[in-house]
């Protein structure tokens, strides 16, 4: 055993001393650090960031990745911001556009005409306004920043805020334009725009004569600036002529604006009116007189602009008109008389220029008499008494100083009450 012990270590030994050797040939590469790191700093710059932050742990490659993302990321922003602010700048010029609107000279010459001097007329004064839309606007923005526009109001009561001086001082200071003295696009656009807003302040003032709306004044400027964002659209968008000329009823032309451009006339007009500082019910008006619920003055100007697009012509539905009309509580045989008057140029009921003193069961009673009816007829109609109307009758007699029922049917339509 001992023998074959001694036999094998030799052996053993050799084999050992053999591979010994080898070892020592392969460890010099295992020691020498540079190769691999110049390779793997190589294999670094073309691996992606988070690759070499998690071979390296250098955090600072990830960093300055990360904050050109940000930086990349935020441009869209910025871009959309300057988009942003070229639009708010875009729509603050159109305002003002809007805001400069001429005069036609006509209106212009009889307002200053009318304000020259003590003896001045209201009702002139009123007529010559409402005759224009730059006149209205700038009478009553005047009046506005006078700081009358808290409450209810029209033409008539920025006249009483201003008085013919002031009207005067405010009224020479508008740019005016004259179509037959100097014919140009612009003064053919300004002139289709007024007659369109005079015709439908009739018509409104008509209208609200049927239903017996309240605060008429009010309604008379509503009706007459209830497309003054259709000039604010003209100055923006350069596509807005020739929509504004397809043949559609108002109602689908408001759709094809909020299609086409993303908003609509009756919306930028009224952020105008409120920009002008004009009453609150105003904007209103202006705002929903396109909406299927319009209501009250926002209800009769949707009726009345439907009656002169109908008469000039253009698509006016008549279930439309029918609808408006319901909402205001009138039938169907009410507004037909309407289509027949417009654009029949007729004598244009005068609206009241003063208060008027009669209860509304007194100016029915008033207007039965003005239409050849006897007592018992207006009670019927009325479902009072004959000795009720009488006693109305007698009242409305006392109250405005009349004697005889001539004398105050002559009065009340003078004075604009029926």
């Amino acid at each position: 055993m001992d023998l074959g012990k001694d036999s094998m270590t030799p052996v053993a030994t050799k084999q050992r001393r053999a591979r010994t050797p080898q070892k020592r040939a392969t460890a010099p590469p295992k020691r020498g650090p540079a190769p691999p790191k110049r390779a793997a700093s190589a294999r670094q710059k073309r691996a992606p960031a988070q690759t070499r932050a998690k071979a390296s742990g250098n955090a600072k490659a990830p960093k300055t990745t990360t904050s050109k993302a940000k930086r990349a990321a935020s441009k869209p922003g910025k871009a959309a911001e300057r988009r942003g602010g070229q639009g708010g700048r875009r729509l603050a010029a159109a305002f003002d556009a809007a805001s400069r609107l001429p005069a036609l000279t006509e209106p212009r010459k009889r307002l200053l005409r009318a304000s020259d001097g003590a003896s001045s007329s209201p009702a002139e004064l009123i007529e010559a306004v409402e005759s224009d839309v730059a006149l209205t606007t700038t009478i009553m923005r005047a009046a506005g920043h006078a700081g009358y526009a808290k409450g209810a109001g029209g033409v008539r009561q920025a006249i009483d805020a201003l008085g013919a001086s002031g009207v005067r001082e405010v009224v020479a200071s508008i740019d005016s334009y004259d179509p037959f003295k100097a014919p140009s696009a612009a003064a053919e656009r300004h002139e289709r725009f007024r007659r369109h807003a005079v015709a439908t302040r009739h018509a409104a003032d008509r209208i609200a004569e049927l239903a017996r709306l309240p605060e008429r004044d009010e309604l008379a400027a509503a009706a007459l600036l209830h497309d003054v964002g259709r000039l604010v659209l003209a100055e923006m968008y350069e596509q807005f002529e020739q929509l504004d000329a397809r043949l559609m009823a108002p109602e689908e032309r408001v759709r094809c604006e909020r299609r086409e451009l993303g908003i609509d006339h009756a919306l930028v007009g009224a952020v105008l009116v409120r920009r002008w500082r004009l009453p609150r019910g105003i904007a209103a008006a202006v705002e929903r007189h396109h909406t299927p619920e319009a209501d009250g003055h926002a209800a009769a100007i949707q009726l009345a602009d439907l009656v002169v697009h109908h008469a000039h012509g253009d698509a006016a539905p008549p279930e439309a008109m029918v609808d408006a009309a319901a909402r205001l509580g009138l039938e169907r045989e009410s507004i037909a008389p309407l289509l027949y008057e417009f654009p029949h140029s007729g004598e244009t009921p005068r609206r009241a220029t003063d208060p008027c003193p009669l209860s509304v069961r007194e100016v029915d009673a008033l207007r039965g008499l003005s239409e050849g009816k006897v007592y018992k007829q207006i009670a019927r109609e009325l479902s009072l008494s004959v000795s009720t109307i009488r006693t109305h009758l007698h009242n409305v007699y006392r109250k405005i100083g009349a004697v005889d029922r001539a004398q105050a049917v002559l009065m009340a339509r003078d004075r604009g009450w029926i």
